[in-house]
């Protein structure tokens, strides 16, 4: 028997929803709850569109592992405004023989109201966060957090990360795989995407499919407008 899995094996439904409502409408949805979704070791990223549905994924994910919906742990729970859609209650995780149960969930839109729930409830080792810029506070919750093995989930992290920032996490989360934790990350970065050794499964009409950072729609449009960004700015201005 294999004791030596990551925190979470595989995602799979245990109740089906309706096929006509969101989030079901979203195709990569729709096959996760029809057909499962197998994560491997390490880090797999989420890359697609807005609207896609990697950021619907992860979140319930996160929530049906045991983390709070708005970012953090499982044992820090805060809300503002319930957002999160009702797929979390469907699915079902299968946990890893043998892997700790330490997870944290760095959700970017909703990561002031976590400072703020941190302010109310003081730990030992927490810094003021609101009084660092954005960045600043997202490197400090790397570096506080991202520190034991477990499942880390992360939307769209480069929100408010600078380029040289965003090498910097590519360094935490190999060191959080190197120490046998697990990631699961939505991101429309490239530069986080290229990060060695990583799943990329990319997220569209189609659903889900497996891919190379070479392949992806996102990479090739990058490479193109960085190389004459005109080309696509005289289809946006007048």
């Amino acid at each position: 028997m294999d004791f030596d899995q990551p925190p979470v094996v595989r995602v799979s439904a245990e109740e089906r929803l309706d096929a006509a409502a969101w989030p079901m409408t979203i195709p990569a949805v729709a096959q996760v709850v029809r057909e499962g979704l197998e994560l491997a070791k390490g880090v797999t990223f989420l890359v697609g569109e807005n609207g896609s549905g990697k950021s619907t994924l992860v979140e319930a994910v996160a929530v049906a592992y045991g983390l709070s919906p708005e970012g953090g742990t499982a044992q820090g729970r805060h809300t503002t405004r319930p957002s999160e859609s009702p797929l979390h209650r469907a699915l079902r995780i299968q946990r890893g023989l043998g892997a700790g149960r330490w997870g944290f969930f760095l959700r970017a839109e909703t990561m002031h109201g976590w400072y703020t729930f941190l302010e109310a409830n003081p730990g030992t080792r927490d810094p003021v966060f609101h009084e660092m810029s954005h960045g600043e506070s997202f490197l400090e919750v790397l570096r506080t957090r991202f520190d034991s093995p477990g499942f880390y989930c992360l939307d769209e992290p480069e929100a408010a990360l600078s380029f040289s920032s965003s090498l910097g996490l590519i360094s935490v989360l190999d060191r959080v795989v190197r120490e046998g934790g697990q990631v699961l990350c939505a991101t429309h970065s490239p530069l986080l995407a290229a990060m060695p050794g990583a799943t990329i499964l990319e997220v569209g009409d189609w659903g889900l499919r497996r891919t190379t950072w070479e392949e992806l729609e996102l990479v090739q449009h990058w490479r193109r407008y960085l190389d004459d960004p005109r080309r696509y700015l005289r289809h946006v201005l007048d």
